[in-house]
């Protein structure tokens, strides 16, 4: 199964336990296949720089390194123009798109107001847990 995991996703899992932590330990378990791209890899390599629980650079850049190893990288082509309240946003969906995810797991309340689009299910990380 083809997942697309959000930057608050990865934040929340790398810093604290539990539901999200959870999930990235099923991804390294290979349960699910991540999908991302190099934006989103670069959106959570600033995120974690200037995050206020300071990692050091090089655990940093092994974050980054694992993710490109383990995960499909995709480049999207489409750009969609659907979440207005903040359209950077629309990079996880357009990704998911490009990566032919099934699911996009996120807190972001502006992706879940939307619940799918073109057959992506866009959930919670707790949903997304009880699926797994």
């Amino acid at each position: 199964m083809r997942v697309v995991l959000d930057t608050n996703v990865f934040i929340s899992g790398i810093f604290w336990s539990g539901e999200c932590n959870e999930i990235i330990m099923k991804w390294k378990e290979g349960k699910f296949i991540l999908v991302t791209s190099l934006e989103i890899i670069s959106e959570l390599v600033k995120v974690l720089d200037s995050f206020k629980i300071q990692l050091p650079k090089e655990r940093i850049k092994e974050w980054a390194n694992m993710i490109i190893r383990n995960s499909i990288i995709t480049e999207p082509k489409e750009k969609f123009n659907i979440i207005k309240d903040d359209p950077k946003d629309d990079l996880f969906v357009e990704t998911a798109f490009s990566g032919k995810a099934y699911y996009l797991v996120t807190y972001d309340n502006h992706l879940l107001k939307l619940k799918e689009f073109k057959d992506i299910k866009i959930i919670t990380p707790a949903e997304f847990l009880k699926l797994l």
